[in-house]
């Protein structure tokens, strides 16, 4: 089997223009949109997506929920909710590291063998960027390690500096 890291790409774009099996959302709690990829995502998907995640009745905080792509290329829209920094001692490293591995365990459950994370909590929310993507990339790697599924992994970056930081935290991963 290759190593876990060659399943990962990187990507510089619009998240909900990927023809991917799963696009994950960094939704808040309603589900019910808001600002940056969240608002993105909810407008290129139609208004058929808020009527389901009114279904869902939320989600908290570091879990994820599953819905249908509608009008996106991506088959599916796994929504998790990032914590908010605050200075870190309010376990949001966890949080965040949790909202990987549920969005990853629900794509493996629904089939996706592709899905696509943007850079969760580094906007409104504030995580810093440094410590969000490398633990974006730590979760990653290791949930791959032990899972045929998703076949590939690809980290959607609004920008190139955003990408850089992935491709330095995705290079210290060394060999598996």
């Amino acid at each position: 089997m290759s190593k876990a890291q060659d399943r990962i790409r990187i990507h510089t774009g619009d998240i909900t223009k990927l023809d991917v099996d799963a696009i994950v959302n960094a939704a808040n709690t309603s589900l019910l949109g808001g600002g940056g990829v969240d608002g993105a995502i909810h407008r290129a998907a139609g208004r058929e997506l808020e009527f389901e995640c009114r279904m869902l009745n939320g989600c908290k905080v570091g879990d994820a929920k599953i819905t249908s792509g509608y009008k996106l290329p991506a088959r599916h829209v796994i929504h998790t909710v990032g914590p908010v920094w605050q200075g870190g001692g309010k376990g949001e490293a966890e949080l965040l590291a949790s909202c990987y591995r549920r969005s990853l365990d629900i794509a493996v459950a629904n089939d996706c063998r592709s899905v696509a994370f943007p850079a969760i909590s580094t906007g409104v929310y504030r995580y810093p960027k440094d410590d969000a993507t490398e633990i974006a990339v730590y979760e990653v790697n290791d949930f791959i390690k032990h899972n045929a599924l998703p076949e590939i992994v690809v980290f959607c970056c609004f920008d190139e500096a955003m990408a850089e930081l992935y491709r330095q935290h995705l290079a210290t991963l060394g060999g598996d």
